[in-house]
Formats: C-alpha cells, sequence, structure tokens
C-alpha cells in the first residue's frame, strides 16, 4: 500500500519553496510546447510569513504529458522519490509575485474567468485580484493594491467557493461563525449581499454545489454539515443540517460525477461520504488518518477516486470502487478502499490540488518545511 512498494509505477517530484503556503490550486492554463513530453502548468500559491512581506504567487510548474515516459535513473533510493523523469525537473518557476496583506490563508481563482483570484487574509476582509491587471514583480514598498476589497465578516477565516455557474458569485466562511455571499461589481469597495448565520461556532469550510447555482454546503466547528439554498429567504435557518461527526469538521467537497454525494473531513480523524436526499445516514466512514483532516478532493478526472490529508503528515487516496472489495492480504495494507498512502515525517501535509494532467495528482506541504511534492500515478 505505501507508495515505496509502488516506485516505479508511481513517482514523486518535490520542489521547496522560499516560504511556506497554505493554499494551492492548478488554473487550467496549460501550454504543451511541440515536440516536448512535458506541459506548463500555472499554479496559484500564497506566502506565509509573520515578518516579511507576504504574496499572491502564479507559478508554472512543469508536469509529465500522459505518454512521457519515466527515467528510472532519477529515483532516489534513500528518498524513495523522483527529483524528475525524462527532460521534465518539477521545478516551479515564479511567474508573478502580488503584495498581499499579511499571509495568504486561501486563494481560489473564478471558473468564469481564472486570471480573477479571491484571498482570504488574517483580517475580515476578502480581497480580490486580477493578476493580469499587476505586474509580475511588486511594489518594492509593499503596497498592496487588490482590485476589491469585499466587507462582511468580523473575523479571519479559510473557507473560499466561487459559483461554478452563476459567475462572480463568492461564497467565503469565517471564524465569525458567519457564511457571506458577494456579488463584485463596479467600485473598490463591495458589501456582502446576504450574510447567513446558521453555525454556532467556526465555520471552518463553504463549497457550492457543482450543478445546482443556488445550493452550497458549510462546515463548521459545531460539528455540523449544512445545506443551504440561496432562494430562501431565510438566511438564519439552513435547508437540512446534521451532525456529521464527533468533532470539529474542517472540510467538504462535493463530487464532480454525481449530483447527491460529497464527502467531508473532521477533527475526529474521519472522511465521510453523504448522500444529499438522505443527510440522516452517513453513507461510509473512511479511517485510516492519526490526527484531524483538513482538506478532501475528488478527482476530477476519476468518479472513485477522493484525497484527503490532515497533520499526520499522510496524504490518502481512496477508491471508492475498491469498497466491499478487500481481500484478508489487502487487510493487511489499510481499510477497505485505501488506494495509495504516503506518509512524510517532517512537516504536516495541508492542500491537496488535482491539475488537468488525468493521472497526477498534486499535495501541497506546509509549516516546518515548505515543499511541493507532485505525486504521478501512470
Amino acid at each position: 500500500m505505501a507508495d515505496k512498494e509502488a516506485a516505479f509505477d508511481d513517482a514523486v517530484m518535490t520542489h521547496a519553496l522560499e516560504w511556506p503556503s497554505l493554499t494551492a490550486q492548478w488554473l487550467l492554463d496549460v501550454t504543451r510546447p511541440e515536440g516536448k513530453d512535458f506541459s506548463f502548468h500555472l499554479l496559484v500559491l500564497g506566502t506565509h510569513t509573520l515578518d516579511e512581506q507576504n504574496h499572491l504567487v502564479i507559478a508554472t510548474v512543469q508536469l509529465p504529458n500522459d505518454d512521457a515516459q519515466f527515467d528510472a535513473s532519477h529515483y532516489d533510493n534513500e528518498k524513495g522519490e523522483f527529483g524528475g523523469f525524462g527532460s521534465v525537473s518539477g521545478k516551479i518557476e515564479i511567474e508573478i509575485k502580488i503584495n498581499h496583506e499579511g499571509e495568504v490563508n486561501r486563494a481560489r481563482y473564478m471558473p468564469q474567468n481564472p486570471c480573477i483570484i479571491a484571498t482570504k487574509t488574517p483580517s475580515s476582509d476578502v480581497l480580490v485580484f486580477d493578476y493580469t491587471k499587476h505586474p509580475s514583480k511588486p511594489d518594492p514598498f509593499g503596497e498592496c493594491n487588490p482590485d476589491l476589497h469585499l466587507h462582511g465578516h468580523q473575523k479571519e477565516g479559510y473557507g473560499v467557493s466561487w459559483n461554478p455557474n452563476l459567475s462572480g458569485h463568492l461564497l467565503t466562511a469565517s471564524d465569525d461563525h458567519t457564511i457571506c455571499l458577494a456579488i463584485p461589481k463596479e467600485g473598490k469597495v463591495v458589501d456582502a449581499k446576504t450574510i447567513f448565520t446558521g453555525h454556532t461556532a467556526v465555520v471552518e469550510d463553504v463549497s457550492w454545489h457543482l450543478l445546482h447555482e443556488s445550493l452550497f454546503g458549510s462546515v463548521a466547528d459545531d460539528q455540523k454539515l449544512m445545506t443551504w439554498d440561496t432562494c430562501s429567504n431565510n438566511t438564519s435557518k439552513p435547508s437540512h443540517s446534521v451532525e456529521a461527526h464527533t468533532a470539529e469538521v474542517n472540510c467538504l467537497s462535493f463530487k464532480p460525477y454525481s449530483e447527491f454525494i460529497l464527502a467531508t473531513g473532521s477533527a475526529d480523524k474521519t472522511v465521510a461520504l453523504w448522500d444529499l436526499r438522505n443527510l440522516k445516514l452517513q453513507l461510509y466512514s473512511f479511517e485510516s488518518h492519526k490526527d484531524e483532516i483538513f482538506q478532501v478532493q475528488w478527482s476530477p478526472h476519476n468518479k472513485t477516486i477522493l484525497a484527503s490529508s490532515g497533520t499526520d503528515r499522510r496524504l490518502n487516496v481512496w477508491d471508492l470502487s475498491k469498497i466491499g472489495e478487500q481481500s484478508p492480504e489487502d487487510a493487511e495494507d489499510g481499510p477497505p478502499g485505501l488506494l495509495f498512502i504516503h506518509v512524510y515525517f517532517l512537516s504536516c501535509f495541508r492542500v491537496v490540488s488535482f491539475p488537468s494532467v488525468k493521472w497526477c495528482c498534486f499535495c501541497f506541504l506546509t509549516w516546518d518545511h515548505q515543499v511541493v511534492k507532485m505525486y504521478v500515478f501512470t
């Protein structure tokens, strides 16, 4: 089950950053040089440093094409990793750095216009940048000049979600127990259009449904999963509310290939599956993590693949199609459905993001060792 047992079936590329990042998201932009076995992908990052100027960062990464061949000579037996393969080094090149107010808690691009990126800050404000309107090198005097300030929260937070069906509709979550819906318009400052107040503790994450333009979900430290409909006039009572876990719920993700399925991750060390048609009953609970889970994300390329990561320094990749098919031999490697596990001994996994390469999963490490690790599943 461990990745070292499949060293030449899977590859790992690593790259050290100057500063840790709490956020990472692949952009859709891909450049494919003619005659090469790799392509250039854009990645959104953000710095996390208390003593120096922080930045929103746009970087390029070389990733192998679908038909690229691995070069076994680049395999590091001691680390159990590939430093690169073929003509691909996995190196990250910083293309754009934009001054930011404090560390970047999270950054997410607008699906309808990926040049527009919303960020959560250590303050209550949400900032919006159009990175095409900013120079590639930041103002040396440290001035932060976002294209838009969004007001509505009283404290900082992490949850950010752009509506994939309604351009410009942005949800944000906060430590002040609220969720704000903002619709950016002309001007430099925009107040929240609607504030949702159903949770009784820190709202950790929020996400729009991928198919229904008025539906979204939220999770919080009150251990609840809530679903909301923006068409409702009641902003203090969700459409549905369920006690989802036995500890704080840190993250959620709607399944791209299903209208009804979503996953949640919790401080109780479990990943839970839910069906929107009957939230009273948990579909399944994945149990393998040793500490709290901070992110879950479905693969956009495979309808049964789900990734989870947390403070136990583990990246787990689950295959729902394997549930119920476990042999006694497989049981020795882990619970049903656990397809892949990677343990890193120096820091903790915080972010998981799948790029547009069908067989590649990206994982990002933070805190004491600011290392980007890219896992390639062939």
